[in-house]
């Protein structure tokens, strides 16, 4: 579990591919990850994800503008965070490079993961 007096200063390494953290920022969860987020890493990603969750009731953003890869079981484990979000009463959103932006659009997936450009415009809107 992760409690809230514990700062996350480096990302924590959650498979050979994928590396990832979060801070807590404007009020909201911000998630970054860096690497791959596919079949090999998407149980990690999920238990990770689902643990901060439990421990931090606060709005969520992930951030994949560092991910070099994601395929349909990462698409999947960002389904299911949307869903756990909402099961939650949660805002979420994803943040992605234009890469993963193009994978996300090209299985229409944008508007159920609330897709948005840039860090700072996802804060802004959990803001608002």
């Amino acid at each position: 579990m992760y409690s809230e007096a514990d700062p996350i200063n480096e990302l924590q390494k959650l498979t050979v591919s994928l590396r990832g953290g979060f801070e807590r920022r404007q009020g909201c969860l911000v998630f970054y990850f860096t690497g791959q987020l596919d079949a090999y890493s998407e149980k990690q990603f999920n238990s990770y994800v689902s643990d901060v969750l439990k421990a931090n009731p606060l709005s969520v953003v992930i951030d994949l503008t560092k991910i070099d890869f994601i395929d349909s079981s990462g698409l999947g484990a960002m389904v299911q965070t949307a869903k756990q979000c909402k099961k939650s009463k949660r805002s979420f959103l994803v943040v992605g490079n234009p890469r993963v932006v193009q994978t996300i659009k090209l299985v229409r997936l944008e508007e159920f993961l609330h897709l948005v450009s840039d860090l700072k415009t996802a804060l802004t809107q959990l803001a608002a």
